[in-house]
């Protein structure tokens, strides 16, 4: 080699150097990002994880949503009982009303009558004062009298006449005072009777009393328990919130989960690709589905999606009616993220990713012929019709989920 080629070569050194130094330090970065984004990755258990604890939370609101039902169904029935009591406490005091009124009336009437006796009385005790002096009149002069009516007459039949009259003069003082003690003790009697009725209605009176006392006890005590059940239910609903919004966070998760996946899904197709790969479900389909869903299991829809079933609750899915064990099959291409069983609700259910932002579920089945993480085709067999889980007849729930919020099934069939 020439001096001059020697010379050059060492004038660069430091040129080179440098140009190592780079790129050693672009090497290492290159590696530090590809172990940062393998750190970053998103994997299919940390989605089942979240759906897990989705689930949880959606079990967790149905069970306070059916407290606040029961406390509503009894909130309702206390109402309703205190509606009645309302009623008959008013009935009551109208009542005792009506009594107060009726007794006064019979006050009246008894001092009437206490003076009505009193007038017989005072006329009883008159007349019989005029019968006494009359008879004591006769008797002091008995014989002068009768001489005189002897002597006086005009003749044997005027005496007899005035004999007669004298008789009748007695016998009428003797019937006047007789009629003014009968009419005395009529009277008595009527206030007697009247007392007696007045009696009744003050026994009458102190019953309604002591019901109204007891109505009343009974209102408060609804109104107590009207204000607990009132604040139960502020209570279940507040729960309910934070368990809706728990629900709401999660699935935000699970968006965001499901999209990082597909992201790096499509990036590894694109890899694959790019290094002159196939990337397949292993039986020659594709993995991102059509989006045009078809039919999962021959049947006849029984429930639609967004039927109100009671209690607040809205079916989110497409009930579809068959016999048991009738085939279920896969609506369109893509990964199977979940097969499993859900105790509180789908049974034994299949979920699937069609990597375009839309997911299928399929629950209530006898059974399963797929696995997590397995690739399948439009049409393929995931497992047969039954009625596990909250089922009380053979369907299969299907469910729709386009970027993590359940649509329609009708709308992509």
């Amino acid at each position: 080699m020439r001096r001059t080629d020697r010379s050059r070569i060492i004038d660069h050194i430091p040129l080179i150097a440098a140009f190592i130094v780079i790129f050693s330090i672009a090497v290492g970065a290159i590696f530090s990002f590809g172990d940062l984004t393998a750190s970053a990755e998103v994997t299919q258990e940390q989605i089942d994880r979240l759906r897990a604890e989705k689930q949880d939370f959606e079990r967790k609101k149905r069970e306070v949503q059916a407290k606040i039902d029961a406390i509503e169904f009894e909130h309702l029935t206390e109402m309703a009982k205190k509606a009645v009591l309302d009623q008959r406490i008013e009935l009551t005091g109208l009542q005792i009303v009506n009594v107060n009124e009726t007794i006064d009336q019979l006050l009246i009437l008894i001092r009437e009558k206490e003076y009505e006796v009193v007038i017989a009385g005072h006329r009883e005790e008159t007349q019989l004062q005029k019968y006494k002096n009359r008879v004591r009149d006769m008797e002091e002069n008995g014989i002068v009298s009768y001489l005189e009516l002897i002597f006086d007459s005009t003749s044997f039949s005027d005496m007899l006449a005035r004999i007669d009259f004298i008789r009748d003069i007695m016998r009428a003082d003797e019937n006047v005072y007789e009629a003014l003690q009968t009419a005395r003790n009529e009277t008595a009697a009527a206030k007697e009777m009247l007392e007696g009725i007045k009696a009744e209605f003050e026994d009458e009176k102190a019953l309604l009393e002591h019901l109204e006392e007891e109505l009343l006890e009974q209102l408060d005590q609804a109104h107590e328990l009207i204000l607990k059940l009132e604040a139960d239910i502020e209570t279940e609903n507040q729960l309910h919130d934070r368990y809706t919004a728990e629900e709401a966070r999660v699935q935000m998760e699970i968006n965001a989960a499901v999209e990082a996946l597909r992201k790096q899904q499509e990036e590894e197709r694109l890899r694959q690709q790019a290094l002159g790969g196939g990337y397949s479900d292993g039986g020659g389909g594709a993995v991102t589905g059509s989006g045009q869903l078809m039919w999962p299991m021959n049947g006849s829809v029984i429930s639609k999606f967004g039927v109100n079933r009671g209690n607040g609750r809205i079916h989110l899915g497409l009930d579809i009616g068959a016999a048991h064990g009738v085939n279920v099959v896969a609506a369109d291409s893509g990964t199977v993220v979940a097969a499993t069983y859900n105790e509180g609700g789908l049974g034994y259910y299949v979920a699937i990713s069609h990597g375009n932002g839309m997911t299928t579920y399929y629950g209530h089945m006898s059974s399963y012929t797929v696995s997590k993480g397995d690739y399948v085709s439009k049409g393929q067999l995931v497992g047969y019709n039954g009625s596990t889980g909250n089922a009380t007849c053979p369907h299969l729930h299907f469910e729709v989920y386009v970027n993590g919020t359940r649509v329609d099934p009708l709308t992509k069939l």
